[in-house]
């Protein structure tokens, strides 16, 4: 088995030489940059099974060479390393499609622990659409909730016509509601299904992203999809 591979953009020569030494020991085949170039460059050379991707880079920052790494990779797992332990920093990684944050200092067994719950969800996901690929190999497998429709395979989402452009941690967590129609999903419910059971962070990450596709799929059209549920959750379903 060929061992996970990790790339490590981190500025500070000394905090990633001990994360070097840490994810060899560990068993991962590493990679290694100093700033956002050529982490970008790095990233484009070699399949990469996971990226820790430290905020505050030179060259170009984390949350931009995210910005341009998901334009072209959407399912690499992506850990944001920041010394700000602030909400700005972790909603514009997290909306840009990273799979988690870790704030600086932290411990070595946490990161690892978080590295490995990251894989496991990209196993898993990557399982999923190997499955879903296989039952429907020329697929046109849109999801539909009243005029709303979603495909899996090309991750397009449509409003009647209109094409709607979501950011990848919005798609998941639409096509997450849609496969459960007229079921009303709790926060937990909705972090193991799109974060992951092993996901830190804060619950209301949920309503923030809650909000992010109202404004996208519901505001524009004057008439609501995605209902709240006062005190239990939220539930997608066509009112008509």
């Amino acid at each position: 088995m060929d061992k996970p591979k990790i790339l490590i953009v981190e500025d500070e020569e000394k905090i990633a030489r001990v994360l070097e030494l840490e994810l060899t020991y560990e068993g991962y085949e590493t990679g290694k940059a100093h700033d956002g170039l050529e982490g970008f460059r790095l990233f484009q050379e070699k399949t990469w099974d996971l990226i820790l991707l430290d905020v505050m880079l030179p060259g170009i920052s984390g949350i931009e060479l995210l910005r341009r790494i998901r334009t072209v990779n959407t399912g690499v797992a992506v850990i944001m390393l920041t010394a700000k332990d602030s909400v700005e920093d972790k909603v514009s990684g997290l909306d840009l499609g990273a799979n988690d944050y870790i704030t600086k200092p932290f411990q070595i067994e946490e990161l690892l622990a978080r590295i490995r719950a990251s894989l496991r969800m990209s196993q898993l996901q990557l399982q999923i659409q190997a499955n879903a690929h296989a039952q429907f190999p020329e697929n046109e497998d849109w999801l539909a909730v009243g005029e709303l429709t979603l495909n899996e395979m090309t991750r397009e989402v449509k409003r009647g016509e209109d094409e709607i452009e979501l950011t990848p941690r919005e798609f998941d967590l639409l096509a997450y509601l849609m496969k459960h129609p007229r079921q009303v999903l709790n926060r937990e419910q909705l972090l193991n299904g799109v974060w992951g059971y092993d996901y830190y962070g804060d619950t209301n990450v949920v309503d923030v992203y809650i909000r992010y596709l109202r404004n996208k799929i519901d505001k524009p059209y004057g008439a609501a999809l995605i209902h709240t549920v006062r005190g239990v959750g939220y539930v997608i379903k066509d009112s008509k």
